[in-house]
């Protein structure tokens, strides 16, 4: 698989992941959080996450077509989803084993391979 449609499946899962966050925060949040998942704030904010994802799925898809921006927009990505492992590994003792380590698998893994997207994109 080439780097250009690597970069697009990945915005794409970005996107619904962002989605599924926006229409039920809490079944989806869950799954990483536990019964903290019911707390207001943290549907709020991960609204906010929802949103972030979507519009930082969009900008990937958006810039494939330019390999300078698109490798721009790859680096974006992979910041947010090094902080997202980087944040759930410093709160793993609040939160579910499994939900931890999927966490940072799944945040981990995508921010490795957009780092390697970016470098070919270039």
């Amino acid at each position: 698989m080439n780097a250009r449609r690597a970069a697009g499946l990945l915005a794409v899962g970005r996107m619904a992941l962002g989605v599924a966050v926006l229409l039920a925060p809490e079944e989806v949040t869950s799954h990483w959080l536990g019964e903290q998942a019911r707390h207001p704030a943290v549907r709020y904010l991960a609204h906010s996450l929802g949103a972030r994802d979507v519009v930082l799925g969009a900008l990937a898809l958006a810039t494939l077509g330019d390999g300078r921006r698109a490798a721009q927009a790859q680096l974006a990505c992979a910041a947010a989803d090094a902080v997202d492992a980087v944040a759930t590994v410093a709160a793993r003792e609040s939160l579910p084993a499994v939900g931890a380590l999927g966490t940072v698998a799944v945040a981990g893994g995508a921010a490795l391979a957009e780092l390697r997207l970016a470098r070919e994109l270039a």
